[in-house]
């Protein structure tokens, strides 16, 4: 029996935190097993974004070097690893910088239409302050998606702000939380 995917429009996948742990361990590496299997179509764009000023290629081969460490048991095609590299990219994103997420708005505007989908692979001390960031910046539109990783906050007073503040940028139809262990083996 072979599995059947769903074709999935172009889209742009915003890693807020693509410098750090969550992103180089398992989104980076996901990410790629799901190119190598064909379901990340060609106009997709992988935008990883964090404080540190890098380069475009500075930043592939950060995630090449992930995908060596983490996902060395998949085998690739022979340059798969370089065509899932030309879909990446990176801007500097600080959720104390509203310039910075202006400077990404500006980036994602050639496409209007695509659905953007913003992960926060950050602390979730910063979720809140990220997403007025998104709203500040008009990034938090119809076709926009937020997805946070559990847990949210560090109590419940903590959890119940976050909400808030993820209701008051974006609709529950838009916001995803998720966690990522229960998907595991």
């Amino acid at each position: 029996m072979s599995v059947q995917t769903k074709p999935v429009a172009n889209f742009d996948l915003v890693i807020v935190g693509g410098t750090g742990d969550l992103a180089r361990r398992k989104l980076l590496p996901a990410l790629f097993h799901r190119y190598c299997d064909g379901q990340l179509p060609a106009g997709a764009r992988i935008i990883g974004g964090g404080r540190d000023e890098l380069s475009d290629d500075a930043y592939r081969g950060q995630t090449r070097d992930a995908r060596a460490r983490h996902a060395a048991e998949h085998t690739a095609a022979p340059g798969a690893i370089d065509a899932f590299l030309a879909q990446v990219s990176y801007r500097r994103l600080d959720v104390q910088a509203g310039g910075t997420w202006q400077a990404l708005a500006r980036a994602l505007a050639d496409r209007a239409d695509s659905i953007r989908v913003f992960y926060l692979a950050i602390q979730p001390s910063l979720f809140s302050a990220a997403c007025e960031q998104l709203k500040a910046a008009g990034l938090n539109g119809e076709r926009s998606r937020v997805v946070v990783e559990k847990p949210i906050g560090h109590d419940l007073p903590s959890a119940r702000a976050i909400n808030e503040v993820l209701a008051a940028t974006f609709t529950e139809q838009q916001t995803f939380r998720i966690d990522h262990y229960l998907g595991k083996e």
